[in-house]
């Protein structure tokens, strides 16, 4: 992981997304490291590969929401109207 201390400081509110991203991420790594040594039963394979479905489509939500989030500040910086931000009517598969 890279060293972001240079990076603009974090608010409250991004700091939280941030970490449940890292973590579904981690959490995700796991599950297919777990996955491809095969050293598991045909049942926890499944649900480990079920959880694994559901942290991916979590992380792309967030990411989703992050690059309408990115979207938004360079409109702001080009001078466009932007609309408030907002979550709410995302595909959350």
């Amino acid at each position: 992981m890279t060293d972001n201390s240079t990076d603009a400081p974090q608010t409250e509110d991004d700091a939280l997304p941030l970490a449940a991203f890292e973590s579904s991420v981690t959490e995700l790594e796991a599950l297919v490291e777990s996955l491809e040594t095969g050293d598991i039963s045909l049942e926890d394979a499944l649900a480990k590969f079920e959880r694994g479905v559901s942290l991916a489509r979590q992380c792309q939500s967030m990411l989703k929401t992050a690059e309408l989030r990115v979207d938004q500040l360079v409109g702001e910086t080009s001078g466009e109207r932007v609309e408030a931000f907002s979550t709410t009517g995302l595909d959350n598969d």
